[in-house]
């Protein structure tokens, strides 16, 4: 293990019990693990998921399954893995008492089902971002974490890295003074996805299992691999995408711990003329009232998909201004400390660690406590997303939020996008409030 924190996590770690009241869901009492335990985990969904399955292997993980309704995808990431099945059904993990944890890095629209079914089924969970596909779910997932005891870590590995630890440390101690905005952008030039037609699913891959739980949609070639972000039914667009991790940063150095109550902006497809539904532009701005000594405050989310430039030397970055001076964050670069008239006073270099994420997650299962980007936090970032969707699909020029009830106020139309209709009778249809 290269890293320290992966050499000595371990050893840090302490025995404890976390007492379990799970309601309607019936799971075995969860007793944290000792530091010598060996965790064992299973992999859901074998392309993302195989980076986060082969950091957890080299903390000392073993890995049960890969899963992957694409039959090929399953098997390769097998052998990489040196797991000892490949299956295409989530409930083979589900099932197996002696999985610990399970890695949920499937599409967007299995997130929510899957983790409530892991909870259900007694696993720890490590859900990719967006933790969700929509706001309702967001909050059942939260939910089922805290009645199961479980520990459900959100993919968004900045918050468990020094670098940017430290970035957001300068920022919260005044190193730019007042701080009241915070602007994320997301700047690179996406595919082309056309225009096809329904047609037959290829060899190999179980089509109905990779739908879900969502309303069943025809096979078509633009919407499998990683196309799917693109997709109402199973993606949340670029703002799920790679706009969660820059809009959770801003919150993370905002020191934000609720919702918006106000969104405004322009979301529209300007450029690719293809089946993409989701926007490719947007320029969308949450407000966020003063609360105690925390100031009023904005936050700003810009995403062009189609541009072949980079925006402020960055392509997807989070700028904090302050009243003495700016900190700008990239997750492949590092950060920059800037003072008046734009003074360079300070700078750091790294990228994002999966890795220390893992760690971070590990440490938890071992000692019952939460993990640096928990599901509460995760709700705040992947909501963001949610909202700037909605402004998109009905057009609206702004939507007022209560943070209370997670209701959007005074719009049924937009009201109804915070949750979503899954399909009929499928068993992992879980999440209906």
């Amino acid at each position: 293990m290269p890293r320290q924190t992966r050499r000595s996590f371990l050893g840090q770690t302490t025995r404890g019990t976390v007492a379990v009241a799970m309601g309607t869901f019936a799971v075995p009492a969860f007793q944290a693990l000792g530091a010598n335990e060996r965790i064992v985990v299973g992999v859901a969904g074998c392309s993302r998921g195989r980076t986060v399955g082969d950091e957890l292997r080299k903390l000392g993980c073993k890995i049960a399954y890969t899963c992957d309704p694409d039959q090929g995808r399953a098997e390769r990431v097998k052998k990489i893995l040196g797991a000892d099945q490949a299956v295409a059904d989530l409930r083979r993990i589900l099932d197996d008492r002696t999985v610990d944890a399970i890695v949920i890095a499937t599409p967007d629209h299995w997130h929510a089902p899957a983790a409530l079914l892991a909870c259900q089924a007694g696993k720890h969970i490590y859900v990719e971002k967006p933790c969700s596909h929509n706001i309702a779910e967001g909050r059942r997932m939260i939910e089922a974490a805290r009645r199961s005891g479980r520990v459900m870590q959100v993919g968004t590995q900045t918050r468990s890295t020094k670098v940017f630890q430290e970035a957001i440390a300068l920022v919260r101690e005044g190193a730019i003074g007042k701080v009241l905005m915070a602007k994320t952008w997301t700047s690179q030039q996406r595919v082309n996805i056309g225009h096809h037609q329904p047609s037959q699913a290829p060899a190999g891959l179980d089509y109905d299992m990779w739908v879900g739980p969502a309303p069943m949609m025809p096979y078509q070639e633009n919407r499998l691999h990683y196309l799917w972000h693109w997709w109402y039914n199973f993606g949340t667009g670029d703002a799920g995408n790679r706009g969660v991790h820059q809009m959770d940063i801003a919150l993370w150095g905002l020191d934000v711990k609720t919702h918006p109550t106000r969104v405004a902006g322009f979301c529209d497809k300007l450029y690719f003329d293809d089946d993409q539904q989701f926007p490719d532009t947007q320029y969308v701005t949450f407000e966020y009232p003063a609360q105690g000594p925390q100031p009023k405050r904005l936050l700003v989310y810009e995403q062009r998909i189609w541009t072949p430039y980079v925006q402020e030397d960055n392509e997807d970055g989070c700028n904090f201004y302050g009243d003495e001076g700016y900190l700008t964050i990239d997750m492949q670069k590092g950060w920059k400390l800037f003072g008046r008239k734009n003074k360079l006073l300070k700078e750091s270099q790294g990228k994002y660690d999966t890795g220390d994420h893992c760690a971070d997650f590990l440490d938890a299962i071992r000692t019952g406590r939460r993990p640096n980007a928990d599901i509460e936090i995760g709700h705040l970032s992947a909501t963001l997303g949610h909202l700037a969707n909605i402004l998109a699909r009905t057009g609206r020029p702004s939507l007022v939020l209560d943070t209370k009830t997670e209701q959007i106020v005074g719009d049924p139309e937009a009201n109804a996008l915070i949750r979503r209709t899954y399909r009929e009778g499928h068993w992992a249809s879980v999440v209906k409030a």
